[in-house]
């Protein structure tokens, strides 16, 4: 039994004659902050649901946290956090009601709810807001109390989908340094993100495209790769560096570039 946190071996998932997931592979160490990046419609989120528990895959096997993602999806929801960029708290509530109610989603023990809620609080700078409804809190607020709720059992790993979608520069940054404090605390980071300045801050990224996983490495690694690929870019930008690795993948692959374009 592998000891990764994330492992994933020709996992597929077809919807009829589409395949969303092409038999991808990889493994996510203990404590990493991994970085899952794709166009939209690349497969990010159905390989998400997958791994969270939620979709069942067509093909391939996966486990995460120890849990099979096939034969025990419930077990594997219960030991994960999940944060998509959607606010997906209760506006109407205020900060310490959300905690209190996602208190009993997760069925924290009574003589453990006080200590994890003064901890969501302190970790997201929220003690002075405690009593405010969610909807009049910033964007970056949001956030910060919706990772609070995500991670108040205390899963091993959790899940960001585009966790800091629309939040200003500011508040993403300080949002990641709390990534970070969690994992250097031992929990596993999944995020899958648009903002390229975000992947610097991943050791590692995969990089999916219609359905294929056709990078993976540490993000000075893929631009190293990148660089062979488009010669002449001494310094690419991890930006220019996927889309240098997407051309090189559409034309290993026999991909009309001319009509893609058009």
């Amino acid at each position: 039994m592998t000891s990764a946190a994330v492992s994933v071996c020709n996992l597929e998932k077809r919807f009829g004659d589409f395949v969303a997931v092409d038999r991808i592979s990889f493994e996510v160490a203990r404590g990493e902050v991994f970085g899952f990046l794709g166009p939209n419609g690349a497969g990010k989120s159905t390989t998400i649901r997958m791994l969270c528990g939620i979709l069942a895959p067509s093909g391939g096997s996966g486990t995460v946290a120890g849990c099979d993602i096939r034969a025990e999806p419930e077990r594997t929801k219960a030991n994960i956090g999940y944060m998509s960029q959607r606010f997906s708290l209760y506006e109407d509530l205020s900060v310490e009601e959300n905690i209190d109610f996602f208190s009993g989603i997760y069925r924290i023990p009574k003589e453990r709810k006080a200590a994890r809620k003064d901890w969501v609080l302190r970790m997201a700078g929220l003690e002075a807001h405690r009593g405010e409804r969610a909807a009049v809190l910033s964007g970056g607020w949001k956030q910060r109390l919706a990772l609070g709720c995500a991670v108040l059992h205390e899963p091993p790993i959790l899940f960001l989908d585009e966790p800091t979608s629309g939040v200003d520069p500011a508040s993403r940054r300080r949002f990641w340094d709390l990534i970070y404090a969690m994992a250097e605390a031992g929990t596993t980071v999944f995020v899958t993100t648009h903002y390229m300045d975000e992947a610097e801050y991943c050791g590692r990224l995969g990089l999916i495209y219609r359905g294929q996983l056709i990078a993976l490495g540490t993000p000075a690694e893929l631009k190293a790769r990148a660089g062979r690929t488009a010669p002449g870019s001494a310094e690419l930008s991890l930006d220019d560096a996927f889309v240098a690795l997407i051309g090189e993948h559409d034309r290993a692959s026999g991909v009309d570039l001319r009509r893609v374009e058009a």
